[in-house]
């Protein structure tokens, strides 16, 4: 394997795949079936076509195009050709959009016919939009690795950026991450050495390529020379047919939000449906909860399980808990220790390192750390500060924002957010901890808990096979809780809203179940 060190782009995990493995499957899209040798073309001809309209390196070139084969040859077109990548979800509100782009300002916009004229509308013009159907990719001419090499993107250096995801702002503004090639190839390096992935693995893709989780399926794919198979969206409405085409493809590996495995094991489909070839699922995004992992532990024990943890801002993950088996199901599952490279800091509020199972906010440092936010240096300087225990050099830190504690083992639990974290009754409380308390409830499928900051109350909205009333949820609920942390009011639904990341909604939730009731 070579030395990450000697790995400038993200490409060269592409081109040593290429050179050993040519003929290899490397993507599977429904029909679309294409091997090392045929991917690296098709990105090739898009990166030709990129190439004869653009002057320079380094361009932000968006990808409009639903998840797909056509979307991650995009991807990797763009980086041949010099420039950084900047995956768009199709299905996004104009609004939202327009606003991307105006801060954005794209040097083009892969696309394909069926988007113009919703592009057209946003002001897009068609000079500008590279249609992916008009680029012939089924015109094979065998392009080797060397020939490859030759490209733009070999004035490319480690700390150029290699996409920019636009995550929601706190201000409704959405913000672009900005990700070095770098930050990339210390994060998949990481990866490999910490779950030494066997040969032949078959990568089941469920993150959308706008969500920054998918960095790990593409780079592994690219790196371990691995099938990445695209998994159709409409299978994860209905977990047994998901399962069913999980043994069908021979998936050995995914990388899925919780929501997912939590569905399958609600509805305990492993007590009938087997995955012999499914070897390692690794899960983050949100919490997940104790009782439904160690399900997925007693029902699939042949699996390695991991959590992962992190921002879009540190390059997908910075920590990691490889699960060693069942766990308490009074404890919460950690968030773990930090990842290869990486160094955690827990802050309190006069920014001076917490001390063991004090509660602070979870600070980055190293490789990990993304560039900025996009033509955003005030927003990037707040975020990413001087580290307040370094007064000798500059040195950035990322604030995450996220409340989390150390224990004397080292071992990092996550508590909740800081923006999450309320006052009622005179006493701070963490709503991350009311819905680590009701998730411990056998009844309770999976929860989220709202403030009413004008009503003063504590909103407990869940997902549950049983009909309890709220005295017998309040009262099952004290035998974890504080008697001021308990919830007043409780709102069953059957299936919490997800964001297309598959987090939970708490937008739509606090427009439902708070706004109402002021």
């Amino acid at each position: 394997m070579k030395r990450d060190f000697n790995r400038i782009s993200v490409l060269d995990y592409l081109l040593d795949s290429l050179e050993r493995f040519p003929r290899k499957p490397a993507i599977l899209d429904g029909k679309t079936k294409r091997n090392f040798s045929q991917f690296s073309e098709n990105a090739h001809q898009i990166a030709m076509a990129l190439e004869s309209r653009t002057k320079s390196i380094n361009c932000p070139i968006a990808v409009f195009l639903p998840k797909s084969y056509e979307c991650l040859a995009s991807f990797i077109g763009v980086l041949l050709s010099g420039n950084l990548y900047v995956p768009l979800d199709t299905s996004s509100p104009s609004t939202r959009l327009l606003l991307v782009f105006q801060n954005l300002v794209p040097e083009l916009i892969i696309t394909s016919s069926e988007y113009v004229a919703l592009l057209s509308e946003l002001g897009v013009e068609k000079n500008r939009m590279v249609l992916i159907d008009e680029i012939d990719l089924l015109a094979f001419s065998g392009i080797s690795a060397r020939e490859l090499r030759n490209h733009r993107f070999s004035g490319v250096i480690s700390t150029d950026p290699a996409y920019i995801i636009y995550t929601s702002g706190s201000t409704g503004t959405p913000k672009g991450v900005v990700v070095s090639h770098r930050s990339i190839i210390n994060y998949i390096e990481w990866a490999r050495e910490t779950f030494l992935f066997k040969p032949g693995m078959v990568i089941g893709s469920q993150a959308p390529f706008y969500f920054d989780n998918s960095t790990l399926d593409i780079y592994l794919c690219l790196s371990e020379a691995a099938k990445l198979v695209i998994v159709p969206e409409k299978y994860y409405a209905f977990p047994a047919r998901l399962l069913e085409y999980v043994n069908q493809v021979k998936i050995s590996f995914v990388f899925w939000v919780p929501s997912v495995l939590i569905a399958i094991a609600n509805l305990d489909m492993l007590s009938s449906i087997t995955l012999p070839r499914l070897r390692y699922i690794l899960f983050a995004g949100e919490v997940m909860p104790t009782r439904q992992l160690n399900y997925w532990v007693s029902n699939h024990s042949s699996a390695l399980y991991a959590n992962l943890y992190g921002p879009t801002e540190i390059t997908v993950d910075c920590t990691y808990f490889i699960v060693p088996g069942m766990l308490d199901e009074n404890q919460s599952v950690p968030i773990g220790l930090p990842c290869r490279n990486t160094d955690i800091l827990v802050l309190n509020d006069s920014d001076k390192l917490c001390i063991d199972n004090e509660v602070g906010e979870l600070c980055v440092r190293g490789t990990s750390l993304a560039l900025g936010y996009w033509k955003d240096f005030e927003k990037t300087r707040r975020a990413f500060s001087q580290n307040p225990l370094n007064e000798n050099h500059p040195e950035r830190i990322y604030r995450t924002g996220d409340l989390v504690s150390r224990g004397s083992t080292g071992l990092i639990s996550y508590i909740g957010r800081k923006d999450h974290q309320i006052k009622h009754q005179g006493y701070r409380i963490e709503l991350g901890e009311i819905e680590t308390a009701a998730l411990k409830l056998p009844e309770i499928d999976n929860v989220c808990v709202l403030y009413n900051q004008e009503r003063k109350r504590i909103t407990m909205i869940y997902e549950a096979d049983a009909d309890l009333t709220p005295p017998e949820l309040r009262k099952n609920l004290a035998k974890h809780l504080m008697k001021y942390m308990l919830p007043v009011d409780f709102h069953r639904i059957d299936a919490l809203p997800r964001t297309p990341n598959g987090k939970i909604d708490r937008h739509k939730l606090t427009e439902i179940y708070l706004k109402k009731l002021t």
